[in-house]
């Protein structure tokens, strides 16, 4: 036990220092390569940041859990080496194309969801990361069929991914929730003795604190579109390994860790789709996180100056990590209860949509405007003479 301590401490730390150091390099830097990996375009509706800044930190996040792997030689078999190796090769595809259309903002969506395809089929026939059971009635038999299974994981892991990158959107946003993510899939893992996901669940932890730390609450660069479709492949691909390899798992254990982002992405299409006659594809800038931005945080607009809209970007973050919390604890709580999963998931659909009507009506609750509340009793505060 005190050995595997020290395995998942080390594993965690390495990833950790890894990222930290490929990050720094990367902001030091930024001046070289703006030009080519800056954000600099802020018309649309759900760019947030306020000058250009670069977009490439999933790379450092990738190489470093490429470097917790390779430390892990001598520690654990070859063969769990290798699976954990060829997980990060199987996402190159979904890689390669978020970097390509970091750099070139000109990836049409299509492509990128094809890249995603590609990405889960390789995982499905290399690693065999496959859903072949959900424990939801109807989908279950279409999951004990290969054809069934392949076209479910196919869905999910793309879905998944695609998730991530739309939450990412303020600074600290989709690393932290992934990293919240990760922490419940190692906790898990190591709950039903699986030591490769667990350990492969610290690296991707340590190597998003490593990250975070230059990119929250300052926002010196950012995850990209590679870098947020990498963290959703791989939370979803280290779910399904985790569900392949321990039987007493929950299937739905699974989807209420990442539901926060399955359920933005669903309602997003709901609402661009069916309500506004839209396509799917089109970006807007009403989702939870960009609403709690303009309407919760409207008393710290303030300023128009970079130091000002930087703030408010960082603090919208912290409540959205607390939305996250809500499906994460449950599922670290009840991982082996279909029931109980089943329960949490429907309250957590519930509270998203009473939270987001109450929102969009210009109706937030009085409890997320606390510091507009505190603000407004320092303006009322007489000043000392």
């Amino acid at each position: 036990m005190r050995l595997r301590t020290l395995v998942a401490v080390a594993t965690f730390l390495c990833a950790l220092v890894a990222s930290f150091l490929l990050t720094l390099g990367l902001v030091r830097s930024a001046r070289r390569h703006k030009a080519r990996t800056g954000d600099r375009d802020f018309s649309k509706p759900q760019k947030f940041h306020a000058k250009a800044v670069p977009r490439i930190g999933g790379i450092s996040v990738l190489l470093g859990i490429a470097a917790a792997m390779l430390t892990l030689n001598g520690q654990i078999a070859d063969s769990e080496i290798r699976l954990g190796l060829i997980l990060l090769g199987c996402s190159m595809p979904l890689v390669v194309a978020g970097l390509l259309h970091d750099m070139s903002d000109r990836l049409s969506p299509r492509r990128r969801l094809a890249a995603a395809v590609v990405s889960a089929a390789l995982a499905f026939w290399l690693l065999d990361a496959a859903i072949r059971r959900t424990d939801i009635p109807g989908l279950d038999w279409i999951a004990s069929l290969w054809l069934g299974s392949l076209v479910v994981t196919l869905i999910s892991v793309t879905g998944i991914a695609h998730a991530i990158n739309i939450i990412d959107g303020f600074n600290g946003l989709a690393s932290m929730c992934v990293a919240l993510m990760l922490v419940a899939v190692a906790y898990v893992a190591f709950q039903v003795d699986d030591v490769l996901i667990a350990l492969l669940a610290l690296a991707g932890v340590g190597a998003i604190a490593g990250f975070f730390v230059w990119n929250f609450p300052a926002g010196l660069i950012f995850l990209g579109d590679g870098g947020a479709y990498f963290l959703g492949f791989y939370i979803a691909e280290l779910c399904l390994l985790l569900l392949l390899r321990n039987p007493d798992v929950s299937p739905l254990f699974a989807l209420l860790v990442c539901i926060y982002p399955i359920f933005e992405t669903v309602f997003s299409i709901y609402r661009r789709w069916v309500l506004r006659a839209q396509p799917a594809s089109m970006p807007d800038g009403i989702h939870l996180h960009s609403l709690i931005y303009r309407r919760v945080l409207r008393w710290a607009a303030g300023s128009q100056s970079v130091q000002a809209r930087t703030r408010r970007n960082s603090m919208t973050s912290p409540y959205l990590w607390v939305l996250c919390m809500l499906s994460v604890l449950p599922a670290m709580l009840f991982w082996n209860d279909a029931g109980w999963l089943a329960a949490m998931l429907a309250l957590f659909v519930t509270s998203y949509v009473m939270l987001y009507r109450r929102i969009v009506r210009f109706r937030s609750p009085r409890w997320l405007l606390v510091n507009r509340s505190s603000r407004d009793r320092r303006l009322r505060r007489p000043k000392s003479r």
